[in-house]
C-alpha cells in the first residue's frame, strides 16, 4: 500500500505505488507518494533515483490534472537532480505539460533539459547525444502535433519550424526510422483537419494573424518532413496528398499561347520524352489513377493539358455545361501542366518544330509558370531530346522558376524489390546525366531519383510541387 511506503521501499515499490495511483485516478494516494518523495526521503534516495521517480509522479499528477503536485514535484527534480536528468524523462515531462495547455513552461523546458550542444560531440559523449536529440525531435513533434488539432495555426507553424530546424540534426547524428518515428500521420492529419475547418469558416480567424499561416498548413508541415530522413511511407503520403489534392478537374488541352488559362495561380509543368512515364509519376505525387491519361501509345499528349487542382467544387459543370458556377477556388490552388511528349518519328517535323516554338515562348513568358519537372529515364540516361530540352531551358527559363530534372522508372534498375531497395540509377547514368546537364547550362540543377511503382522519391518530388501552390 501506498501509506506503507517507507525509506526500505525499493524504486520498484514507488514505481508500482505511482502506476496504481494514476490507474485508478487516485489522488489520494498520489499525495501520499508526494509526501513520502518530498519530505521523507531526501536526493540520496535510491542512490539518486529519487529524480526519476519525481519525473514519474509528475507525468502521473498532471495525467490526473493534479496541477500543484506536479508543480512540487517538478521543482524538487529541477533543484536536486537537474544533471542527472534523462532525455527520455524530459520528453514525458514535455508531453505533459502540453496535455495540460502549458505551452509556455513545455517550451522552456525543452529549450532547458533538452537543450543540444553547438557541435556533435565525439567518442563517448555521442551517444547521450544522440538521446537528446532523440527525444528533443519527439518532444518537438508532440508539440506540433497538439497544436494542429487544437486549431492554434501560429504554434504549430512555430513547432513544424522547429522541426525543420532539427531534421539536419538528426540527419547528422545518424538517426533514422529505425531509431525512433516521428508521429508524421498524425501531425499531417491534425494539419488537414485544421484547413478543413478552415476552409468551411469553422476557425475564429480574429485569434491569429491569418496573413502568417501558409495557404495551407500541410505544406509546413511538408517542409519538416523533407529535412529529416526519409520514410516515404504510404499511410503518411496518401494522407498527404489527399491533404494538399482534394480535388482535380481537367480544364483546357492549349496548342497555342493564346489557348492557355488565365495565370491567376502558380503552375507546375510536367515535360519528357514520350513513354518516360510522366502521366503516371503525375498520377503517383497526386495520389489519382487517372489525373493524367497514361497510355501505351507514345506521344499520346500532344498539347498542354491543364488540370486544376483544388478549384471550385462544381467547376467541371462549368466547363462541360458552360453553367455559371458560384464559389471561388481554394486559397492552395494550382495548375498541373502535362506537356507534350516528344521524341518518337510518329510526330511529323513540323509538329515538332510547333511544339518547340510554343515551348519557348511558354517557359520565357508564362508569369505564374513556378517550377518545370523535366523526366529522364533512369535506365538510359539523357537523349539528344533531352539535351534540347536542357538548352532551351538554359536559355529561355527565368532564374526564379526552379528547373528539376526527375530520373523515372528507377525500380527498372532493381532486382527483388523491397522496401530497401526501391530503386536506383548506375554510375554511367548518373555521370552521363550530370556531364549532359553542365554542357547545356543547367549543371546545378537538382536530380531526383523516383518511381512511380515503388513510390520512390515522391517526398522530394512534392518539395518543389509545393511551390506552385505557395506563389
Amino acid at each position: 500500500a501506498v501509506s506503507a511506503l517507507t525509506r526500505e521501499s525499493t524504486t520498484d515499490d514507488v514505481t508500482r505505488a505511482i502506476k496504481r495511483a494514476q490507474k485508478q485516478h487516485d489522488a489520494h494516494d498520489l499525495r501520499n507518494i508526494e509526501r513520502f518523495l518530498l519530505e521523507e526521503v531526501d536526493k540520496t534516495y535510491a542512490y539518486g533515483y529519487r529524480g526519476s521517480l519525481l519525473s514519474r509522479l509528475a507525468v502521473a499528477a498532471m495525467h490526473m490534472s493534479e496541477s500543484e503536485i506536479a508543480r512540487k514535484a517538478l521543482e524538487a527534480r529541477y533543484k536536486d537532480h537537474h544533471d542527472s536528468i534523462l532525455p527520455l524523462e524530459s520528453a514525458a515531462v514535455v508531453r505533459g505539460l502540453l496535455r495540460l495547455g502549458n505551452v509556455t513552461d513545455a517550451l522552456v523546458l525543452l529549450d532547458d533539459e533538452l537543450a543540444l550542444p553547438e557541435e556533435k560531440p565525439v567518442n563517448g559523449a555521442l551517444e547521450a547525444y544522440k538521446e537528446k536529440v532523440k527525444y528533443r525531435a519527439l518532444s518537438i513533434a508532440s508539440f506540433a502535433s497538439r497544436e494542429c488539432f487544437e486549431d492554434k495555426p501560429n504554434l504549430a507553424l512555430t513547432a513544424c519550424r522547429m522541426l525543420k530546424e532539427i531534421g539536419p540534426v538528426v540527419r547528422e547524428a545518424d538517426l533514422t526510422s529505425d531509431d525512433f518515428e516521428i508521429p508524421w500521420l498524425r501531425i499531417v492529419q491534425g494539419a488537414a483537419q485544421f484547413e478543413a475547418r478552415r476552409r468551411k469558416g469553422e476557425i475564429d480567424t480574429t485569434q491569429f494573424d491569418e496573413e502568417e499561416i501558409p495557404c495551407n498548413l500541410v505544406y509546413s508541415v511538408l517542409d519538416a518532413m523533407s529535412s529529416f530522413p526519409s520514410e516515404n511511407r504510404d499511410d503518411v503520403y496518401e494522407c498527404l496528398s489527399n491533404a494538399l489534392v482534394r480535388r482535380t478537374q481537367f480544364v483546357t488541352g492549349a496548342v497555342s499561347m493564346a489557348g492557355l488559362p488565365n495565370a491567376d495561380r502558380g503552375e507546375a509543368a510536367f515535360i519528357g520524352r514520350s513513354n518516360v512515364g510522366k502521366s503516371s509519376l503525375v498520377n503517383m505525387i497526386t495520389n489519382r489513377k487517372s489525373l493524367a491519361y497514361t497510355s501505351k501509345t507514345p506521344g499520346k499528349t500532344q498539347q498542354f493539358n491543364y488540370f486544376a487542382v483544388n478549384d471550385k467544387p462544381e467547376l467541371g459543370r462549368e466547363i462541360r455545361y458552360g453553367d455559371v458556377v458560384d464559389g471561388e477556388k481554394d486559397k492552395d490552388s494550382f495548375y498541373i501542366v502535362d506537356l507534350p511528349g516528344f521524341g518518337y518519328a510518329e510526330v511529323s517535323a513540323e509538329q515538332r518544330q510547333d511544339w518547340k516554338e510554343f515551348m519557348a515562348e511558354y517557359l520565357s513568358t508564362r508569369k505564374s509558370l513556378r517550377v518545370l519537372f523535366h523526366l529522364v529515364d533512369a535506365r538510359h540516361g539523357p537523349t539528344d531530346d533531352d539535351k534540347s530540352i536542357m538548352q532551351q531551358v538554359s536559355e529561355t527559363l527565368p532564374r526564379q522558376v526552379s528547373y528539376v530534372v526527375v530520373l523515372t522508372k528507377a525500380d527498372k534498375n532493381t532486382k527483388g524489390k523491397s522496401k530497401k531497395n526501391t530503386g536506383k540509377v548506375s554510375d554511367n547514368v548518373m555521370a552521363k546525366l550530370r556531364n549532359t546537364m553542365k554542357e547545356a547550362g543547367v549543371g546545378n540543377r537538382p536530380v531526383l531519383l523516383t518511381s512511380s511503382e515503388t513510390k520512390l522519391g515522391r517526398d522530394q518530388v512534392w518539395r518543389y510541387l509545393s511551390l506552385a501552390a505557395r506563389r
